[in-house]
């Protein structure tokens, strides 16, 4: 039986999805991993909302930073506490409360737990306990850098998302060595006090016209997204003192390639043989235009390329 616990002073149009989440299955003996906001605290959806609210109990990676949300959203659900330094024990203490019939919510700092947070072993012994797990999405660093950049197109390689660089230096150069090996973007995370460090490192594997996005304060009242090359990352940064402040997400951009000469000569030598074969039997204008509809390039261009070979 699912219980209701809608809040009456909710507006009315809120009040009726309201309900029609209430009346999803919500099943027990069942750990919802929900994805908690990033920063501005309007962004936790109503699925998530309703589960925080109807779960027995919230495991999270810092109660008081859990409260703080609670809090600001009405709800009074009890916490208990699932950190990296007490993960295993906590995963038990989580089993034996599903087993025991209860629903269990799984909640990090901010963000989706068990993704570069802690979570990932309370989730794997639950699921090897043979208990349900059902993930509630929401708000994700990486994926809100990516929209604000457009660095991931549908015709692009998509992205590598690598976590945490390392804290030393020489070991960060071979980090970055590897993941920026792929053709596609890669993310990754980095503390306020490393960003320096992590631009230097960058520069000195990837050389100063490698693309950078850099994204801080997320969802915040400060938000910035920057996109430099790494030549002028160091000098965005030391342009304001408060960009040493902030969780970042640095988005490395894919490298440029060199564009294939040798093919473009031998695209332009088939032109020039279309062109020339066309010329002997067609005006300028018509040669160009049954070469644009053959080749699909613009008119105007093999017109131009028509009439220098017929002066030629």
């Amino acid at each position: 039986m699912t219980e209701n616990v809608l809040p009456q002073e909710l507006p009315d149009a809120w009040h009726r999805l309201g309900q029609k989440v209430d009346a999803q299955q919500w099943p027990t003996h069942c750990l919802y991993v929900v994805a908690t906001p990033i920063g501005n605290l309007a962004d936790l959806s109503l699925r998530a909302w309703h589960a925080l609210a109807l779960v027995d109990v919230i495991a999270a990676e810092d109660t008081r930073a859990t409260r703080t949300l609670l809090d600001a959203w009405g709800l009074t659900t009890p916490t208990m506490a699932a950190h990296r330094h007490n993960e295993a024990g906590a995963a038990l203490d989580i089993v034996r409360r599903l087993e025991s019939g209860q629903r269990v919510a799984l909640v990090s700092d901010a963000g989706s737990p068990a993704v570069s947070d802690p979570g990932g072993l309370v989730v794997q012994t639950v699921r090897e306990a043979g208990m349900r797990v059902i993930p509630l999405p929401g708000a994700s660093a990486v994926i809100t850098a990516l929209m604000a950049t457009g660095v991931t197109t549908d015709a692009s390689p998509g992205f590598v998302f690598a976590g945490f660089a390392p804290t030393k230096s020489m070991a960060r150069q071979r980090w970055f060595r590897h993941w920026t090996q792929f053709a596609c973007a890669t993310v990754f995370y980095e503390a306020p006090h490393r960003i320096a460090a992590s631009l230097k490192d960058l520069l000195v594997v990837l050389g100063p016209l490698r693309q950078v996005s850099l994204a801080r304060e997320l969802t915040k009242r400060f938000e910035e997204v920057a996109c430099v090359t790494l030549a002028d990352a160091q000098q965005w940064l030391d342009a304001d003192s408060h960009r040493e402040q902030g969780e970042y997400v640095v988005i490395i951009h894919p490298a440029q390639t060199e564009p294939d000469l040798e093919a473009a000569e031998q695209a332009d030598a088939g032109v020039d043989a279309w062109l020339d074969a066309l010329l002997e039997v067609l005006s300028v204008r018509d040669a160009a235009r049954v070469a644009a509809k053959a080749t699909g390039q613009s008119r105007d261009t093999l017109y131009a390329r028509a009439l220098a070979r017929k002066g030629s």
